[in-house]
């Protein structure tokens, strides 16, 4: 079977992803986070740790950290202005008040501004949700696949999965620097 990576509509080019993809977060650099694409969702939702909203200028701002690896610690602090409030309900019929901002996202080479809800996702198996307020602007789903828009490198793939870290180790016989892979310490809870 033949993997379709793009194609075109007659109202413009359309990427085609699989029902999880990586993503890049380059409002906030954030270069890699895995997410699961949710049709079932009206708005995209982000993990999000310390969410905390403040003033600046007369608006709304919220301040949060953003842990993009499933199993290590690095934090990714964060501000951004608030876009919304909203009351969302989850599949199991849970309804929590969220935050929400707007924040660029690229996947499977296109990039589009997305509604993102902020929220604990530290029990979910995915660090993001793509709802279909991002989707419609220009993806089609194909659910039989996943990562049609690629891979990280290995070692990135590596630390998502074990909190394991890319750090440079002197190779014996040229004393030239070449890549090993080390344990992260994990840092206390909050």
């Amino acid at each position: 079977m033949t993997k379709t990576l793009n194609s075109t509509t007659q109202t413009g080019s359309v990427s085609t992803v699989g029902w999880r993809e990586w993503v890049n977060l380059p409002d906030i650099d954030v270069p890699w986070i895995k997410a699961k694409i949710d049709t079932g969702a009206a708005t995209s939702s982000l993990h999000a740790h310390h969410i905390r909203v403040f003033e600046r200028d007369g608006e709304e701002w919220v301040r949060f950290d953003v842990r993009p690896w499933q199993a290590a610690h690095d934090l990714h602090d964060t501000e951004l202005p608030i876009l919304d409030r909203r009351t969302v309900r989850s599949s199991s019929g849970h309804s929590e008040e969220r935050v929400v901002v707007v924040l660029d996202l690229t996947m499977a080479g296109c990039t589009v501004s997305a509604q993102v809800t902020l929220t604990d996702r530290s029990d979910m198996g995915f660090r993001m949700l793509i709802g279909r307020e991002a989707l419609k602007q220009g993806f089609v789903v194909d659910v039989a696949h996943s990562y049609l828009g690629g891979k990280p490198p290995k070692h990135i793939r590596r630390f998502n999965r074990g909190g394991e870290e890319f750090m440079p180790k002197k190779s014996k016989k040229n004393k030239r620097k070449v890549p090993r892979i080390r344990k992260t310490r994990s840092l206390p809870h909050e």
